[in-house]
């Protein structure tokens, strides 16, 4: 009897430690759901107060340690085939020859290198040769450089408003950033920079004499987020100026419905991208304020050509249609040193090709590849670390291809191989097309006679120029890319036919 009670008081000691350690992991596994669903719901503690000056991206870090964290790795140096960053970009001319003769008369045929992370942005334009050696315009600052503020600053200014760092961080200001934006954009390099360098970035705790009293940042926290609310927006007066007019065209844009309901809603008031556009559209409008094509000369202020749409001839289009203000003529880039044309220069149009493709027709936004989301405990957040897909195919390929990553990245290089083979034929045909014009010219060709064929060369290297700038290799748009590819080869096997009739018709009435 008193065994079979001890073995009772056994059992229900047992049974007791096991329903109290039950209940001690339920209660901890609540208490850790509980934490969790806390930390989710406050993604951020704000530690200090950023505004409108803040180009500075190290406050902000303070604030979003996640992003910050992430936006640091923009330095990495890892590379994918035809992209990514590098300790020391890789020259674009000694790998693709041809360019050279391409961009003959041009400041990129002195320097083209592969592109970096974000990171180097600033500092790799200011090494370049094509600024170091050649005489550039400030407007492609717009890009390189956290520049708003200092937009701001000069507009202003011109408004005749004192300025001072509390005024700069209080609003926005769209009209003085218009202002601002329209009074530099034709100023050079050296003087824009030098204005950068002036406006307070933010800094936290910066005393006087502190070199971040002032200063130059790369492309940063506050060029794609609102300082109050951290809601996305596009800040860059290009691209607002851009969207505008391109909502204001016939273009169907499909892959951007706001602007289809804005066009419904009866044109008031111009496009505004940080009032009409959904939030996956502003996820590709950030990027699409810089990755474009646009002309940054400075003979007139920074445009990007969208009046027509969003395809290479709707941007060709507007090209040709522009005219230099004060008299200045037809609108050019730059006189090809080889022939004497003058031609256009392509400089990275990924948003024009993208919003041509598969992927933004079923509404894929660039975020969503290149800054894909992420999981830190409870957090979810878009990583900072923009780069190539091909360098985090789990994240930014799987979500939507359930597929393994070795057939993933074999469908891409398939693509970025054909659209390179067929970049490599449209350069031969280039060249070719340029010996012939060379010849013609040396046979005493009219400019009558050379009118067509200049027309006909410019539209083969601008086509030729719009697939070999875009850094996709093709992958945003891979049928789109191949047609223009090939009406590259074509037009400049016309203009080379035609080039060799003018020899041919030469030599037949010498013969009589």
């Amino acid at each position: 009897m008193k065994s079979s009670n001890q073995g009772l008081v056994r059992w229900m000691f047992l049974l007791t430690f096991l329903v109290g350690a039950a209940s001690f992991g339920v209660i901890a596994l609540l208490v850790s759901i509980f934490e969790r669903k806390q930390e989710a719901r406050t993604p951020f503690v704000k530690i200090v107060e950023v505004s409108e000056v803040s180009t500075d991206p190290e406050p902000w870090g303070l604030n979003f340690p996640l992003q910050y964290e992430t936006y640091l790795k923009t330095v990495d140096t890892e590379r994918t085939e035809y992209g990514g960053s590098d300790a020391l970009p890789p020259s674009k001319l000694e790998k693709q020859p041809w360019l050279k003769r391409l961009y003959a008369g041009y400041a990129f045929s002195l320097d083209y290198r592969e592109a970096r992370g974000h990171a180097y942005m600033l500092s790799d334009q200011k090494a370049t040769k094509r600024v170091t050696e050649v005489q550039q315009a400030g407007a492609c600052l717009h890009c390189h450089a956290s520049i708003v503020p200092t937009y701001r600053r000069i507009g202003l200014e011109e408004q005749g408003v004192e300025v001072t760092e509390a005024k700069l961080a209080d609003s926005f200001n769209q009209e003085a950033v218009m202002a601002g934006f329209k009074a530099v954009s034709q100023r050079n390099f050296e003087d824009v920079y030098a204005e950068l360098l002036k406006t307070p970035d933010g800094v936290v705790e910066a005393s006087e004499g502190d070199p971040h009293m002032g200063g130059a940042h790369p492309v940063s926290c506050i060029d794609c987020h609102n300082p109050d609310t951290m809601q996305i927006r596009v800040t860059r007066p290009g691209f607002i100026e851009g969207i505008a007019k391109l909502a204001a065209s016939d273009d169907p844009v499909p892959h951007l419905p706001s602007i289809a309901k804005w066009r419904e809603s009866g044109k008031e008031r111009p496009y505004d991208p940080n009032l009409d556009a959904s939030r996956q559209e502003m996820r590709s409008f950030v990027c699409g304020q810089c990755h474009v094509e646009y002309y940054c000369a400075n003979k007139m202020t920074l445009t990007f050509p969208w009046s027509n749409g969003l395809k290479v001839e709707d941007l060709e289009k507007e090209w040709a249609e522009t005219e230099f203000p004060d008299g200045g003529g037809e609108f050019y880039d730059y006189v090809h040193k080889e022939t004497g044309t003058k031609v256009f220069k392509a400089q990275h149009p990924e948003f024009e090709l993208w919003s041509q493709g598969i992927h933004a027709r079923a509404g894929v936004s660039c975020s969503d590849c290149h800054m894909p989301y992420e999981k830190e405990g409870a957090t979810k957040f878009s990583t900072h670390w923009v780069r190539s897909p091909m360098l985090n195919i789990n994240r930014a390929c799987q979500t939507c291809h359930n597929v393994p990553e070795a057939e993933l990245k074999a469908r891409v290089d398939i693509i970025q191989n054909r659209t390179t083979a067929h970049m490599e034929r449209a350069a031969v045909a280039m060249t070719d097309m340029l010996d012939a014009i060379i010849e013609a010219q040396k046979n005493g060709a009219t400019e009558e006679q050379l009118k067509p064929i200049r027309e006909m060369q410019r539209k083969a290297m601008w086509r030729l120029d719009y697939i070999s700038s875009e850094n996709s290799k093709g992958f945003h748009a891979d049928q789109e890319a191949v047609r223009i590819l090939g009406e590259s080869i074509d037009y400049s096997r016309q203009a080379q036919a035609a080039a060799y009739k003018i020899g041919n018709t030469k030599k037949a009435a010498e013969k009589e």
